[in-house]
């Protein structure tokens, strides 16, 4: 049993795979934060040029 657990603790087999995958999760979750964090950005920066727009047509310039 000793001998067992000996070459499981000095097996090496599939370590690159759990690596990528941990490696692959993290990219995705940071993609998604970036995103997030864009999207908000953009939807308040559109929201602040729609409110410009209105502010200098409500004289009645724009047509």
């Amino acid at each position: 049993m000793l001998n067992f657990i000996k070459n499981f603790r000095n097996d090496e087999d599939g370590a690159v795979t759990v690596d990528f995958v941990v490696l692959t999760a993290a990219i995705v979750v940071l993609g998604l934060a970036v995103g997030s964090a864009v999207s908000t950005g953009a939807t308040n920066l559109a929201n602040d040029i729609r409110q410009d727009l209105n502010a200098q047509c409500s004289g009645g310039s724009c047509s």
